[in-house]
């Protein structure tokens, strides 16, 4: 059992203690600070990280909100739009109710009055008919009682003295 590795002698120890004692040293004064510079580096990259997560996260509810606000908005906003083109065709539908009755009044009106003057010009038509046919029926009533002349003399002069009188 004399092997160097497990029982090493005080000349390998004092070497061993001293490359390991330089090593520390030369750690120490060239690692750790670069180490530590690392390690603060990540830890504020870390914490602005967090820090920016968080500010995210805010901005995120934040946004979450105004869209549920202009959801609602525009929600309200539709159904003003829905509610005034309901009254818009209510208001369209009884304009053109009230538009058709006046038009249906007058056509009744005007019905009435050409059915007026339809009935006028045919009682003026029989009128002159009537007149025309007792003109007729006067002239073959006088033609069949002048055939004598003394009848025909005696009616002409009752008829002028008829006239003066008037």
């Amino acid at each position: 059992m004399n092997n160097p590795l497990i029982n090493p002698g005080i000349g390998v120890f004092f070497w061993m203690l001293l490359s390991f004692g330089i090593l520390v040293f030369i750690l120490l004064k060239f690692g750790w600070p670069v180490i530590l510079k690392s390690l603060k580096e990540r830890e504020t990259a870390i914490s602005e990280s967090l820090h920016a997560a968080d500010k995210a996260r805010q901005e995120m509810a934040k946004l979450k909100s105004d869209n549920e606000q202009l959801l609602r908005d525009a929600r309200k906003e539709r159904d003003e739009i829905l509610r005034a083109a309901r009254l818009a065709k209510e208001n369209i539908i009884e304009e053109a109710k009230v538009k058709a009755q006046q038009e249906a009044e007058r056509i009744r009106e005007n019905n009435a009055a050409a059915l007026e003057y339809q009935k006028m010009e045919a009682m003026h038509d029989l009128k002159n008919q009537i007149a025309n046919l007792s003109i007729e029926i006067a002239e073959k009533l006088i033609m069949s009682n002048l055939s004598d002349a003394k009848e025909a003399n005696a009616l002409i002069q009752r008829e002028l003295d008829k006239m003066s009188l008037k």
